[in-house]
């Protein structure tokens, strides 16, 4: 008992710092949404008291979320994050692989190298790649000089490939290091065993590796994917266009653009909704595949 309440108490500022940062923060967001609109001065009014929570406009976001015109802006964003993720399996994994198995001694350089983007402000980034990506830029030059292209290619003007480019490009160190992690946890001699069992190379990974290494991809994905379904200023910078708005678009215009914010307010749970649907499923999922190691 002694134990369990010195753990107690030293979870408390954590808890704390959660309901101070977190907790508090989604009640004023769903206040703001089952609240009222002032007649007056047409401003939102939060409502504290649950008692009193209107849904009429949380219930007709809903709607045009599900069959109205926000429908295309989801499918839209669960299209670039799911493009964006593949991308991040297909170059973080063979990366991580790498770093876990076959670095040697430059594992730890390398590793910083993964890292080096983070040392540097996002949107700092995003601008380097403007310069890169406009008209007359360095990679417009480098398709032409190779006559790949006849003329350059308008990246940066409602190019859906730019916008996924640019999150593969903003998250997947979420991705490499998580997977990192778990691959270089896989114990040698289970590779080895499978060798001595007459497995080669590529029958190891795909019957060894890889299924070992699937709890770390799942943490990798939902680490990557989560903050991608809410990021919006990445399309603002490389886009801008209303053809390759996302869902955090739509709700950055409406709790900052406009004097609807109950509206933003509405996504913003729709959103979340959403995302703890996700978070449900990688949960349960981890727990099967910790249950099947085991």
């Amino acid at each position: 008992m002694a134990r369990t309440g010195l753990w107690a108490a030293l979870a408390a500022p954590g808890t704390l710092w959660i309901l101070a940062l977190f907790a508090v923060p989604f009640y004023a967001v769903a206040a703001v949404a089952f609240g009222y609109t002032d007649p007056i001065f047409n401003a939102p009014v939060p409502e504290w008291d649950p008692r009193y929570w209107d849904f009429t406009t949380f219930n007709a976001v809903l709607e045009r979320s599900l069959t109205g015109d926000l429908q295309p802006v989801f499918l839209r964003t669960l299209l670039y994050v799911a493009l964006a993720l593949g991308a991040c399996v297909l170059v973080g994994y063979p990366v991580a692989y790498y770093l876990a198995r076959h670095a040697g001694r430059r594992k730890g350089l390398l590793l910083a190298l993964v890292l080096a983007p983070w040392w540097v402000n996002y949107i700092t980034r995003m601008l380097a790649w403007l310069n890169l990506l406009q008209d007359d830029g360095y990679v417009n030059d480098l398709l032409m000089a190779g006559h790949l292209v006849s003329e350059p290619v308008r990246w940066l003007s409602g190019n859906p490939y730019t916008v996924i480019f640019a999150l593969v490009y903003g998250y997947i160190p979420f991705f490499i290091v998580p997977l990192f992690s778990t691959l270089d946890r896989v114990d040698e001699r289970l590779l080895e065993a499978a060798r001595d069992l007459g497995c080669t190379g590529p029958r190891a990974f795909w019957h060894v590796t890889l299924p070992l290494s699937r709890h770390g991809l799942m943490t990798a994905a939902a680490i990557t994917a989560l903050p991608m379904f809410g990021d919006y200023y990445t399309t603002n910078l490389v886009s801008g266009s209303p053809t390759t708005t996302m869902i955090g678009n739509q709700i950055e215009f409406y709790l900052l653009g406009g004097s609807r914010k109950e509206l933003g307010a509405s996504l913003v749970l729709i959103l979340s909704a959403l995302l703890m649907a996700l978070m449900a499923y990688y949960l349960i999922a981890t727990r099967r595949a910790e249950r099947d190691l085991t």
